[in-house]
């Protein structure tokens, strides 16, 4: 098991003593933890070829683009790849030049991750939101998962929309009211909040 964050084992008292839910499911999944990659362009590969496909089909396009990179996923190497290279992995046009795109902007600094840990977490969003095929919901996932920011709630997301619904007892898609009643209630570690929900319907900890 990978090291948790620092806060983490704060956030797990703080949610335990705010809410019941949260107690329980602290208790059931104690066995794993949030981890992070500290690798920004690999979780960004990774998050424009997951989007708007199964986890199946992403895990079966991203093991293909590893081998056509021979396991080395970074700007020069992906740069190097022709369009018909990428796209013959399983990837949409679309997707295609987002990742060829973010290789440019990692190799002439155009895009410089290192600016992301002086910014706060709706700064780091947009600057994220700026590349080619980054939207809120993946800025957010690599806030979470690659730099393990503490109170990332993706309300965009439908695995933790399903789980506040299985979890609360209500209504699938759970009042917006609610969703931003938990977010309160949860803040400053919305973040530690939505793994747990996620392991709740999910056997794997989830990964990006």
């Amino acid at each position: 098991m990978s090291k948790a964050p620092t806060y983490w084992n704060k956030a797990k008292k703080y949610l335990s003593k705010n809410d019941k839910v949260m107690r329980n499911l602290i208790k059931l999944y104690s066995d794993n933890n949030l981890t992070t990659r500290k690798n920004v362009f690999f979780s960004l590969c990774k998050s424009i070829i997951g989007q708007q496909i199964s986890v199946a089909a992403a895990n079966s396009v991203f093991l293909k683009f590893k081998k056509k990179c021979k396991s080395k996923i970074t700007p020069k190497v992906v740069s190097s790849l022709t369009f018909s290279q990428l796209k013959s992995c399983g990837l949409s046009k679309q997707k295609t030049r987002g990742i060829q795109e973010l290789a440019k902007k990692f190799l002439n600094k155009s895009f410089n991750p290192n600016l992301i840990k002086k910014m706060n977490d709706e700064e780091a969003i947009n600057y994220l939101s700026e590349l080619r095929q980054i939207g809120r919901w993946s800025a957010e996932m690599i806030l979470l998962f690659t730099y393990n920011r503490s109170n990332i709630w993706p309300i965009q997301d439908i695995g933790l929309l399903r789980a506040i619904s299985n979890n609360y007892k209500k209504k699938y898609f759970p009042p917006k009211v609610f969703v931003e009643k938990l977010k309160k209630k949860f803040t400053p570690y919305c973040s530690v909040a939505t793994w747990y929900l996620w392991r709740s319907i999910d056997n794997e900890p989830i990964q990006y």
